[in-house]
C-alpha cells in the first residue's frame, strides 16, 4: 500500500534511498486522484521491489513547487534519487507496470 510521506521522509526514501521509487503527488480534494489511489495500491502488490509513495502537495505545498506539480496526480518516477520520468493524470495500471519495469534494471 502507498503511503504518505513527508517533506523530511521525501529527502530519506527517495532522494537519499537506492532503486526506484514512484511518487504520487496528489490532493485530498482531487478526484482522478482518489481514483488512482486503489491502481497505486495494486501496483505496489504486483512490482515489490518498487517503493511507492504518496505527497499530499497541500500539507507539502514547497516539494509540489520545487518539483514543478502544476496538476494532480502528477506521478513521478525516480531512480536513485533522481527524477526519469513525469507523468501528469491518471493512468491504467498495465502502463504503469510497464514504465517501472524500465527502471529496474
Amino acid at each position: 500500500m502507498a503511503r504518505v510521506i513527508n517533506a523530511q521522509e521525501f529527502n530519506e526514501e527517495v532522494l537519499k534511498g537506492k532503486g526506484v521509487v514512484l511518487v504520487d503527488f496528489f490532493a485530498t480534494w482531487c478526484g482522478p486522484c482518489k481514483a488512482l489511489s486503489p491502481i497505486l495500491d495494486e501496483l505496489a502488490e504486483k512490482v515489490k521491489d518498487v517503493k511507492i509513495v504518496k505527497v499530499d502537495i497541500d500539507a507539502d505545498s514547497e516539494l509540489a513547487s520545487e518539483y514543478r506539480v502544476m496538476s494532480v496526480p502528477t506521478l513521478k518516477i525516480f531512480k536513485d534519487g533522481e527524477v526519469k520520468e513525469s507523468l501528469v493524470g491518471g493512468r491504467p495500471l498495465e502502463e504503469l507496470e510497464a514504465k517501472l519495469m524500465e527502471y529496474q534494471s
